[in-house]
C-alpha cells in the first residue's frame, strides 16, 4: 500500500504526533507519545536533569519549556519522553514531519580557504532547535578529500547526548563508475546501525535507495538531471520501493547568490510522513548530509 502525507513549508502549530503507522507500512509499530514530561531512557538518566553551562554543578531542574532561548539564543524543541522500541534520542522524531537543516558559516574557510569541520543547526518548523550536528573529520583527510572525503557526522540532543552517527566511507566519487558507489551508515544509538543510504547507478539522474539494518530496500530517492539551478530550490524525490508514489522531499534550498557563489554553506528542508518510522526518519537525515557532501560542497 503507497503511503504519502501532505507537507507544507511552515507550521502555524505543532500537532500531537499521530497514534498509529498506516497499513502496509514499512516499519508499522505504532508510536504513541504521552503528554507529560517523565520517563528515562539507558544511559541518559532521568529527563529532569539538564546539561548545565562548564563550571555549573549539574541538578534537577525543570525541564526546558517551548521557546525558551539558550545561552546562544537558540531556541531548543521541548525534550520528549521516553518511547517503548525507540532508540533514545530519536524521540523527536516521532512529533515532527519536517526538519530543517542549516549549516553554518565559517569565517576561517572563508578567510583562509581551508576546509574545516561542517557544522549543522536541525530545526522544526517552528524554528526550535531538535538537533546540533558536527562533523568529526582530520584536518588533513578534509583538505586532500575535499568534498568526496570519509567523514563521521555526530549528531546531538539537548543535552548534549549524541543519539545519531552518521559514517561515510571512501568510495569513487566518479558517477559514470558503476562499482564502489556511495554509502552511508546511520547508526542511533552511536554503534548500532539502523540504516543505510545507497547510491544506485544511473546515467543521468542521481538515484539512492534507503534500507534499514538487515539491508531491506524501504524507500527510494531520486534527484533531478541537473542539480546545479540558479535561483531556485533543487529537489530530491522520496519515493516508495517501488518508486509509484512521493512520500516526502529532500529540498536543497537557494540562499542567495553571494553566498552560493562565495561559500558552500546551505540550508536544507526534510519532509516525510509523520507516522513513518523513527529509524527511517534518522536515516533520511543521514542521506540529506550526503547528498550534500557529493553535489553542493565545494571548494573555495
Amino acid at each position: 500500500m503507497c503511503f504519502s502525507r501532505k507537507t507544507t513549508s511552515r507550521f502555524t502549530t505543532m500537532q500531537g504526533p499521530q497514534p498509529a503507522t498506516a497499513p502496509g507500512m514499512p516499519y508499522g509499530s505504532p508510536q504513541q507519545v504521552p503528554g507529560t514530561y517523565q520517563g528515562r531512557w539507558e544511559g541518559a538518566g532521568n529527563y529532569g536533569f539538564q546539561a548545565q553551562p562548564m563550571g555549573v554543578p549539574g541538578g534537577f531542574v525543570v525541564p526546558p519549556v517551548q521557546n525558551q532561548p539558550t545561552m546562544d539564543r537558540a531556541f531548543w524543541m521541548p525534550i520528549p519522553p521516553s518511547i517503548p522500541n525507540c532508540p533514545p534520542g530519536l524521540e523527536y522524531l516521532t512529533q515532527i514531519d519536517q526538519v530543517l537543516i542549516h549549516q553554518q558559516l565559517e569565517l576561517l574557510e572563508i578567510v583562509t580557504g581551508l576546509e574545516v569541520n561542517n557544522k549543522y543547526e536541525l530545526k522544526n518548523a517552528l524554528g526550535q532547535r531538535v538537533y546540533f550536528a558536527a562533523e568529526d573529520t582530520d584536518c588533513l583527510t578534509r583538505n586532500c578529500c575535499g568534498p568526496s572525503r570519509p567523514f563521521t557526522i555526530r549528531i546531538t540532543d539537548n543535552l548534549g547526548h549524541e543519539v545519531i552517527t552518521l559514517q561515510r566511507p571512501l568510495r569513487c566519487s566518479m558517477c559514470c563508475c558503476p562499482c564502489c558507489l556511495q554509502e552511508l551508515e546511520v547508526q542511533a544509538p552511536p554503534g548500532k546501525t539502523i540504516g543505510y543510504v545507497v547510491q544506485n547507478w544511473h546515467v543521468c539522474l542521481p538515484k539512492f535507495t534507503i534500507q534499514d539494518e538487515k539491508r531491506m530496500d524501504i524507500l527510494k530517492i531520486t534527484g533531478p538531471c541537473v542539480v546545479c539551478r540558479c535561483c531556485e530550490d533543487v529537489n530530491f524525490e522520496v519515493k516508495s520501493v517501488d518508486e509509484t508514489c512521493t512520500v516526502g522531499k529532500i529540498s536543497k534550498q537557494w540562499t542567495g547568490l553571494v553566498q552560493e557563489m562565495f561559500t558552500d554553506t546551505d540550508n536544507f528542508g526534510i519532509s516525510f510522513p509523520m507516522d513513518l518510522d523513527v529509524k527511517m526518519k534518522a536515516v533520511m537525515i543521514g542521506a540529506c548530509f550526503l547528498i550534500d557532501f557529493m553535489f553542493f560542497e565545494h571548494y573555495n
